[in-house]
Formats: structure tokens, C-alpha cells, sequence
């Protein structure tokens, strides 16, 4: 049986809105750019036999058509297949490794994107703004580490926000930088976790929706 790991995010409550300063997009004129500050995470101390730690943030409430996005005059539909956006991968962490400080994965938004590979003690890969920015001449590039919070400012529906810390049996993944991803780690992860645990917290850029 998978134990238990507790999660925190301090800087706000578990089930509330995200902070902007911790979003990558907040409200404006539908929307601005925000400070893209990744929050401080820590966990419980992991069962004896861990010997790695990783963490994914993602949001599972993304469209999965891009039709109405972002489009005056439209509205994403509730009703809309929904699909999972990862936010943050790292993997391959120490297992002493009990928490990552304010601003250790982002300070702020990074045109083109930050470096996948080593970081923090771990491996980072990319993220899903990696494919989102694909082909825009000014944010095109790939996205490692964190980049926080950014739904549609017209989604009919408030996003999800998931942190997941997993204590692994492991030392690491084995995956390279260019092949890992949140669903390529929750692959290799299979069979291997030894605790887990969560916090989840809400985001929206529409004013008519509550966060």
C-alpha cells in the first residue's frame, strides 16, 4: 500500500486561488503577463527505502481545442473534452531532499524559454508552454522548470492546480532532459512509488468565473 506524503505550498491555503504573483498570466485587458515566481513547496520527511523524490505540477482542466481560446466574442464550453497541461517536472531529487525555496524554479517569465537538464539537485524536463509557445516568433523555445498559471481568460470552467510529490524506490528515472516530460515520468515512476502526496489549488482569468 502507497503511504502518505503531506504537501505544502506556504504561501497560500490548500483549495485556493493561486496567487498571482505565482501565475505566468493574471487579469488585465482580458490579460497581462504576471511575475511567474515559482512558489516554495516542502513535504513530509519520506518512508525508509526512498532514495529519490519528484514533483509534478499540472492542470487537467486544459480545452482540448484550441478553437474558442483566447478569442473575444467566444467562450470555452464547459462541456469541452478536457485534457492535462504539466507546469512542472523535476525528477531525480535526493531522497533527504524535504522542500524547493521561493523563486528556485522561476523569477519571472523567460522569453524562449529556461533550460531543461540538471537543476536543483534533480533533473528538469519541459513543460507543456513548450508546445503552447511553438512557432511564436517572441516566446517560441523550450520550457523547463516551472511556468505557472495561464487558462484561457475565456474558459467557461475555474483550472486545477496540482502539485504531486512522489517518493520513489529509485534513485532515477533514467530518463534524458530531451525525453522527459510529466507523462514520460509518471511512465517511469510506475511501480516505484513508495508515498505520494498533494495540493491542489484554483486559477481563472475570467472575471464571471469565482476562483
Amino acid at each position: 500500500m502507497t503511504a502518505s506524503l503531506t504537501v505544502d505550498v506556504p504561501a497560500w491555503t490548500e483549495g485556493a486561488r493561486v496567487p498571482d504573483r505565482f501565475a505566468l498570466g493574471r487579469l488585465g485587458d482580458p490579460m497581462e503577463m504576471s511575475d511567474n515566481v515559482s512558489p516554495a513547496i516542502s513535504w513530509s520527511a519520506a518512508p525508509t527505502g526512498t532514495k529519490s523524490i519528484a514533483i509534478i505540477m499540472s492542470d487537467p482542466d486544459v480545452p482540448s481545442a484550441a478553437d474558442d481560446v483566447n478569442i473575444a466574442g467566444r467562450t470555452v464550453p464547459a462541456e469541452l473534452p478536457r485534457i492535462t497541461f504539466t507546469h512542472w517536472v523535476l525528477v531525480d531529487l535526493p531522497a533527504s531532499t524535504e522542500g524547493i525555496a521561493e523563486g528556485a524554479a522561476s523569477e519571472g517569465i523567460t522569453p524562449k524559454g529556461k533550460p531543461i537538464g540538471p537543476s536543483l539537485g534533480g533533473l528538469t524536463g519541459a513543460n507543456d508552454y513548450t508546445a503552447w509557445f511553438d512557432g511564436d516568433p517572441e516566446m517560441g523555445g523550450v520550457y523547463g522548470s516551472y511556468d505557472g498559471p495561464c487558462p484561457p481568460w475565456n474558459d467557461s470552467i475555474v483550472h486545477h492546480y496540482t502539485f504531486e510529490v512522489f517518493a520513489l524506490d529509485i534513485e532515477t528515472l533514467d530518463l534524458a532532459a530531451d525525453d522527459l516530460t510529466g507523462p514520460s515520468a509518471r511512465e517511469a515512476m510506475a511501480g516505484h512509488v513508495l508515498a505520494q502526496g498533494s495540493f491542489t489549488s484554483t486559477y481563472s482569468l475570467n472575471p464571471a468565473v469565482e476562483a
